[in-house]
């Protein structure tokens, strides 16, 4: 009874091969996971469900995937393995999808939408200049040569499938020439790294914004806090080595590529008028905004003089926060994400874990709360004599108090065995004296 491993073994294989696909060590990935398979949390630990797994991905090039075969048992129909062929080539953003039964082959075309019945695969060189032509590349083979740029392969890990498509889409749309770019993805799934790999791409392929063929770009990586910087300057950057600068101390440099800095480092003050006017306009050819959503694209933000000054660099947008209220300025300056990948996401395909919902509640979240006359904050400033909740403690007012009971509870909850830790739970905190709670506004 001939099986699946039979037919990839006695026909896709020789078929890939005589198109060609195995001229390159690194055109054809066999058996690749793509997910790490969902955690399912089961008693005291977890087990891993079963991960996707893609029969053949086709490479063009070592870290560009352009085709997905699947392939089941002969004397199926041909396809059959198509369904599976398209949720993968639909998960990796390819635009070939090929499913095959050993004897037929069928093709479907992201581009036409088209299913075809063929007699062989198509050559890695056909294949190539099809996605070219449709993808309107074909009288840009400079934009296309760095579109295949090779990643910076790390000690740790290649990336994943989703990082490896929100890099390409960035990418894309970077030599495609739009100025504001998105990215969308979840807290924990590696922005950091593929924002590293973006500026590799680029950098290597000597890519800059005004299309000079004798320099390789220089990019502002900006982020609010100073632990934001200077981590991935000196461990996920490093690959870039003494092309790197961290932007302090009030000193401009103008010698170095990849430049990193706080908001405040640059931003105006009442002491200064802002080191980022010492800078040329066009000085940076791309500017990374991480952690956009935290008011750096706010019109009434002094931060966002920054992105104005330096308007002619195209400017990445970098946030785990889908669109909200609150961060509706991000959205409306950077425009829709070109990729984005959920929390949802993550956890289904398993590279995060599921959460746990432990709610706590407070006297003043079950019942608001309201400063007494004369209540001062702790710089000293009248609070403002209105009724406080939820939605307003740490955004408009902090209490000390509420704090200090919420992180006491949570860090004797952590304590605790894993056994004795309810999936979900209700927390009631009260009795805190009332006097310890006004005292801080933000």
């Amino acid at each position: 009874m001939p099986t699946e491993a039979d037919t990839c073994r006695k026909f896709t294989v020789p078929a890939l091969q005589q198109a060609g696909w195995e001229e390159d060590p690194h055109s054809i990935g066999e058996q690749r996971a793509i997910t790490d398979g969902r955690i399912v949390p089961r008693g005291k630990g977890y087990v891993r469900r079963p991960p996707k797994r893609a029969d053949y991905l086709l490479y063009y090039r070592r870290d560009f995937i352009i085709a997905v075969v699947e392939a089941k048992k002969e004397g199926t129909y041909g396809t059959s393995a198509m369904q599976q062929a398209k949720q993968y080539a639909e998960m990796l953003g390819l635009k070939f999808a090929y499913s095959t039964n050993g004897r037929e082959i069928i093709e479907f075309d992201y581009f036409t939408g088209l299913e075809t019945r063929l007699d062989r695969f198509p050559t890695p060189a056909e294949l190539w200049q099809r996605y070219l032509q449709d993808m309107g590349l074909a009288a840009e083979p400079a934009t296309a040569e760095r579109l295949i740029t090779p990643f910076h392969h790390e000690a740790r890990r290649d990336p994943r499938y989703y990082q490896r498509l929100a890099i390409q889409r960035a990418v894309e749309a970077i030599l495609s020439g739009r100025t504001r770019v998105l990215l969308t993805m979840a807290t924990g799934t590696g922005k950091t790294m593929v924002s590293f790999q973006i500026c590799w791409i680029l950098w290597a392929s000597k890519w800059n914004a005004k299309g000079d063929p004798t320099r390789k770009p220089r990019i502002l990586f900006l982020a609010d806090r100073n632990f934001l910087v200077n981590d991935p300057k000196d461990k996920t950057f490093a690959p870039f080595g003494d092309a790197r600068h961290r932007i302090e101390n009030g000193t401009a440099v103008f010698s170095r590529e990849i430049y990193f800095s706080t908001y405040q480092s640059l931003a105006r003050d009442e002491r200064r008028p802002g080191l980022y006017k010492e800078f040329p306009r066009d000085f940076f050819d791309l500017v990374i905004v991480d952690e956009c959503h935290r008011g750096s694209a706010k019109d009434s933000s002094s931060w966002r003089e920054i992105l104005e000054w330096f308007q002619p660099a195209y400017q990445l947008g970098m946030t785990a926060t889908p669109l909200r209220e609150e961060n509706r300025d991000s959205y409306l300056y950077f425009g829709n994400p070109v990729y984005t990948y959920t929390l949802r996401q993550g956890i289904a395909d398993g590279f995060l874990a599921p959460y746990r919902v432990h709610r706590i509640i407070t006297q003043w979240d079950a019942a608001g709360w309201r400063p007494s006359k004369d209540d001062l904050d702790r710089y000293g400033r009248p609070i403002p004599d209105e009724e406080y909740h939820t939605a307003d403690f740490e955004r408009i007012v902090s209490l000390r108090a509420r704090t200090q009971a919420i992180a006491r509870h949570l860090t004797d909850h952590l304590k605790k065995p894993t056994a004795s830790r309810k999936p979900s739970s209700s927390a009631s905190i009260r009795n805190t004296p009332r006097k310890c709670a006004p005292r801080s506004t933000t």
